[in-house]
This record gives C-alpha cells, structure tokens and sequence, in this order.
C-alpha cells in the first residue's frame, strides 16, 4: 500500500499562490486603512488588523517553508521541519494581541460618544474587502493544505472574510438607519472570529510542540496490532508524536521471544512490525527496541 508524506514542504506551485495572494492582500490593506482613519470606522481598522495578521500569517508560511526545506544536519536531527509550528504559534498569538486592542477600543465606543462613522466609504471598501479575500482564498486553496501553517493561513482568510461580511451589513445599518454603533457590533464580530482562530491555531500547534499523541492515532489500536505481529510479546514505552504536519513518529520497547536472538529472526521482525505500522497507521517513521523476554527484570521503567 503506497502512501505519501510531503512533510510540510511545499512545491513551487504552493510558494507561487501564497505569494500572489500576500501581494494581493498587503496592496488591499494599504488603502483600508487610509479609508478606515478617513472614515473613523473601528470596524474597517479591525478588519485591517486581521489582515495584518493574515499577511503576516501567509508570509511566516513562506518562512517556515523555507527553513523546512534544509536538510537535517548533526544539530538538528530532523532538520527545521518544526518550524512551521512554531509560525503557527506565532499566528495564533498575534491573533489574541490585535483581538484584544480592538475589542477594548470597541466596548469603549459602544459606552461612550464617538464620531460619526461615515457609512458610504465602509460599504465600498468591505465590499471590495470580500472580493479580494475571496480571491486570496482561492489562491491558498491551490496551495497544499496539509501543512498546518498553510492552512492556518487559509484560516484567516476564511475568517477575515466573514469579518468583511460583518463590517457590509453594518455599513448598511449606518446608511438606513444612522444607528453608528454597528459600526462597534461589527468589531466585536470580528474579534470573536479572530478568537475562534487563534484558539485552533494555538491548540493544535500546542499539542505537537508539547509532542501529544497524533488526533488520528490510536495507540491502544497500535498496541493490538504489534502483538499480533508473531514472536511479539509484549510491547511496552509506547511513544507517538508529530514532528510537523503529515510527520508522525513512533517509538516503542517490543519484548519478543527469546530464540529470535538465538535464531538471527530480529531483522525480520522488524520488516514485520514497519510494515504494520505502514500499512495501517501510515506511520513511516519508527524506532523500535527489541528485548529478549528474559530481559523484562530489567525493566523497572517500563509503561
């Protein structure tokens, strides 16, 4: 059975829509905020702090994937593959600093007097924002999203989009209503999406940076189906963690039969246990020990 792991390196062709969209939206920020201070919309400076956080999101991911793609060295053993969780960390705390400078700037509007927002230029540049973050959108999603720090990226796309969608509908509010405080509601909106983000970005770059088991392995299921490998019996200091997206690794003690040292049968069982592991867990990379069954008095540490 083939499998295929990219381990967090992009190709040319992930590189080139993530820069294109970067471009595309660092020229759109620009003229959202000149707009947003004209304006005096919260909700425009918002949006354009989320976006700042989206092109910094997008140009960490060119970072890390270029760090990702030196090879491993005698300092680092598994290269710089990890970078690319260390950006997404990143992302997800940037996140949590802008939602928390505009959420305090929105509660204070909402309970204080502020200055007029000018509904028409929000409308026009929320709309135009929608469109040009659904081009951004479309262009990571050609990218390989199997990285967590591209998709990450797509993430905030995603969610800034809504965001946009949010500031529209409070440009409309403003224009048929003349109620100025939308234009706050509609910062709030956006800092609980940006909230919602930064929570998944910084839990799951958390749980492989603290090397958590994978989400989609089982090792109870690992731990069956080593000891129906034959000769196996028993396995023990079962390790599982992730290196980088589409990296697991795994480790373990497997006490076998005695005779297999005596008969030279070892190598072999580590064809098997490999195999297994590949076959069913996609798991290519591996570390086992084996240990003779009389060796187990030896073992006081075992888990």
């Amino acid at each position: 059975m083939g499998h295929h792991h990219d381990h967090g390196i992009a190709d040319d062709a992930t590189r080139g829509a993530l820069l294109a969209a970067l471009a595309l939206l660092v020229a759109f920020m620009v003229g959202e905020v000149v707009v947003a201070i004209l304006a005096d919309s919260l909700a425009l400076l918002s949006d354009a702090g989320h976006m700042l956080t989206d092109a910094g999101s997008i140009a960490a991911a060119l970072w890390a994937i270029r760090l990702a793609a030196r090879p491993a060295s005698e300092r680092w053993t598994f290269g710089l593959k990890r970078a690319e969780i260390l950006s997404a960390a990143i992302n997800g705390i940037t996140l949590l600093v802008v939602s928390g400078v505009v959420l305090v700037e929105a509660v204070r509007r909402l309970v204080s007097s502020h200055p007029t927002v000018s509904g028409g230029p929000v409308l026009v540049v929320a709309a135009v924002g929608c469109l040009v973050n659904v081009a951004a959108a479309w262009l990571i999603a050609r990218a390989n999203r199997s990285s967590l720090n591209i998709e990450g990226a797509y993430q905030h796309i995603l969610t800034d989009l809504f965001g946009f969608v949010g500031t529209l509908i409070a440009a409309v509010v403003i224009l048929t209503t003349g109620w100025e405080k939308a234009d706050s509601v509609a910062a709030l909106v956006v800092v609980v999406l940006m909230l919602r983000s930064a929570w998944s970005l910084l839990r799951d770059s958390g749980h492989i940076l603290l090397e958590g088991t994978p989400g989609d392995l089982d090792l109870a299921e690992v731990r069956r189906h080593l000891l129906e490998v034959d000769h196996i019996v028993d396995v023990h200091d079962l390790h599982a963690w992730t290196i980088t997206s589409g990296l697991p690794t795994l480790s373990a003690h497997l006490t076998v039969e005695d005779q297999c040292f005596g008969d030279r049968h070892t190598p072999q069982l580590l064809d098997a246990v490999q195999e297994c592991l590949h076959d069913h867990f996609d798991v290519e990379h591996s570390t086992f020990q084996f240990e003779p069954a009389s060796h187990a008095a030896h073992e006081h540490g075992a888990h």
